[in-house]
């Protein structure tokens, strides 16, 4: 078998009014978008955590800037192709 594969980012952070909070937004979130993908023939695979780290520019570099580390939130999913 042959898949192709279909990464989709996601927020790290999910806003809820306090009114509506449950504790449980973001398996619901989560849920909303596999079963969307699920519904247009993407299997769910996983959810990964990807670090990007953005360097600082020249100016900002000679002044002492860091690199700044940032993580993101990917799910991958895949569907069979024909060979």
């Amino acid at each position: 078998m042959k898949y192709t594969y279909k990464m989709i980012q996601i927020p790290p952070n999910i806003s809820v009014d306090a009114k509506k909070h449950k504790g449980s937004e973001a398996a619901a979130y989560l849920q909303d978008e596999v079963n969307t993908q699920a519904r247009n023939g993407w299997e769910f695979q996983r959810v990964d955590q990807i670090g990007v780290s953005l360097q600082p520019g020249c100016l900002a570099g000679f002044f002492g800037q860091k690199a700044q580390l940032t993580y993101y939130y990917v799910i991958s999913f895949r569907k069979e192709v024909d060979d």
